[in-house]
């Protein structure tokens, strides 16, 4: 769940006069919430100092706009992992809507 306020830092040019949350901070949070799916899933768990990238977006798309007052709604499925990348699944959501979805590839590396 992400609340979208107005004192979000992207909206002082994100436009000042119609506030749009960007869509590339949708499909971060969509990441996020990713990889961090794929770390719990894990049988085998890395060294405390391994990092999770997002190393893939495919099929990416913006249905609506999210604005100031809404609250994001995450909703990602495992699809497969092969050759240590996951592959997900990930809608966003405002009020019961699809605001935003991509398929997301994420994978893990020692540091």
């Amino acid at each position: 769940i992400k609340n979208v306020t107005y004192n979000e830092p992207c909206f002082q040019g994100h436009f000042p006069d119609i506030p749009i949350f960007p869509g590339v901070l949708i499909i971060e949070a969509m990441a996020q919430a990713a990889a961090l799916l794929g770390c719990i899933s894990m049988e085998e768990k890395p060294d405390t100092g391994a990092i999770y990238y997002l190393v893939g977006v495919d099929k990416a798309r913006f249905k609506k706009t999210v604005h100031p007052g809404d609250q994001i709604m995450l909703d990602i499925k495992f699809i497969k992992l092969r050759k240590g990348i996951w592959r997900f699944s990930a809608t966003a959501s405002v009020d019961d809507k699809i605001v935003a979805s991509a398929e997301l590839l994420t994978t893990v590396a020692d540091v």
